[in-house]
């Protein structure tokens, strides 16, 4: 069986390659325009990076078995072009996942927050108790080799539900590909403004995700969400609805924060519902550290330490400060986050932050008008933002060596430090800066 993967650079997309590439049979080859570490290294750890960057439609012969598109490509893309005209089998991402697990029992998180962190949790615990099952993770997680497995003996399939966009040729959120038998939906909160444009429609796609159920499929809701319980009141007669909140026993867990007691919980419903009993769930659960990049503690001192984390969304971004401030009340808070998505890079979009970051001490927002550039949008200006955030302890940068020099000049003592993007503040290594930081 022979895969070629248009986009292999993506970070679901490498992960996908190497997990076909593990199975007895199948050649898999790829091509981008542009690939960036780790998926660099790991491709090339693989043996499956491309020999050149680029588009080649000669690589696309007719006996190639499948494409898979990534949603980096677009809809003329030169070897898109070339296998549509050789009229090879195309899947998307999510597509060909669903293929690959069609015969399986599929849990499925989705959600505006916390559907890695979730997904993370109940991998952890199907792991721990020796349960195999495949999987689509959007983190590394701890006793896990990479971010997607596909095998030909798990008798369950987990996946990280993603409600952007499917591929170039299909503008449907990926999740919908997925048919779940097990869904957890942990809350809407806008998102994506580039693909939704009013809270409407964002909202009507996670109604469809529960239209896509299997038959007699369980709904596991997060109940303080509106929105969830109007589409849980709404949803087809023969799924059974779940509703849940925040986990208040007793048993001592690694994390920490209101947002991550009520993934934990959820992830306990979805494991429940496969026959995992409660009491066995908690007690592996009790040693889950997080995945990465979510909360990920990155260094400590005796009096101080530092997380980095994903957040980049109104509703992400306030949770994991909140978590912190809980967790650290005694400590000064700082914490910086970079504007780097195309929803929050819009000048629309930018009210969804008010108050966001007022329970920090110190709050830093950086964006380059470099990227708003790029990404062919709206410039917006230092006072936009800061006036969208409405709270006097934020600070707007827009030059990453401006932002880290002011970093630099602050007391560590006694401190929190939250570093929150889906991207890097331009190039900074923000585990070995944090410890520059702290340490002095």
């Amino acid at each position: 069986m022979r895969i070629h993967f248009i986009a292999i650079g993506g970070a679901a997309m490498h992960n996908l390659a190497m997990a076909v590439a593990s199975k007895q049979g199948y050649v898999v080859t790829g091509s981008d325009d542009e690939i960036f570490d780790p998926a660099l290294t790991h491709l090339r750890q693989a043996g499956l990076l491309p020999d050149r960057m680029g588009w080649h439609p000669e690589r696309i012969t007719p006996d190639i078995d499948a494409i898979i598109l990534g949603m980096h490509a677009r809809e003329d893309n030169p070897e898109l072009v070339r296998a549509r005209e050789l009229g090879l089998k195309i899947y998307s991402f999510p597509e060909y996942l669903y293929e690959q697990t069609r015969d399986k029992i599929r849990i499925v998180v989705g959600g505006s927050h916390g559907k890695t962190t979730t997904t993370a949790m109940i991998l952890y615990v199907l792991n721990r108790m020796g349960i195999e099952a495949d999987y689509m993770v959007g983190a590394q997680i701890d006793g896990f080799e990479r971010m997607v497995r596909l095998s030909d003996t798990a008798k369950y399939a987990v996946f990280e539900g993603d409600e952007y966009l499917t591929s170039p040729l299909d503008l449907r959120s990926k999740f919908l590909w997925y048919h779940p038998h097990v869904a957890i939906l942990t809350g809407i909160a806008w998102d994506h403004i580039n693909v939704f444009p009013t809270f409407d429609k964002y909202v009507d796609t996670f109604r469809q995700f529960v239209d896509s159920f299997e038959p007699n499929g369980s709904f596991i809701y997060f109940d303080g969400d509106p929105n969830l319980q109007s589409i849980a009141a709404q949803a087809r007669k023969d799924i059974i609805c779940i509703p849940y909140n925040a986990y208040q026993g007793d048993v001592p867990m690694q994390v920490f924060g209101k947002h991550n007691m009520q993934n934990l919980q959820a992830a306990m419903l979805a494991c429940h519902s496969i026959g995992i009993a409660p009491d066995d769930y908690y007690r592996e659960i009790s040693t889950f550290t997080g995945a990465s990049n979510r909360l990920e503690k990155i260094c400590q001192t005796d009096t101080s330490v530092a997380y980095k984390d994903f957040a980049h969304s109104p509703s992400k971004l306030k949770a994991t400060i909140n978590a912190v401030r809980e967790r650290y009340p005694e400590k000064k808070l700082i914490a910086c986050m970079e504007l780097h998505t195309f929803s929050s890079l819009m000048v629309d979009f930018l009210p969804q932050y008010k108050d966001c970051m007022k329970e920090a001490d110190i709050a830093y927002v950086y964006f380059n008008p470099k990227v708003i550039e790029h990404k062919r949008l709206t410039p917006i200006t230092s006072e936009d933002v800061r006036k969208a955030f409405g709270t006097k302890n934020v600070e707007v940068f827009t030059e990453s060596e401006a932002l880290q020099a002011r970093l630099k000049e602050l007391e560590y003592d006694n401190t929190a430090l939250l570093m929150m993007s889906s991207g890097t503040f331009d190039g900074v290594n923000i585990k070995e800066f944090a410890k520059q930081l702290l340490h002095g």
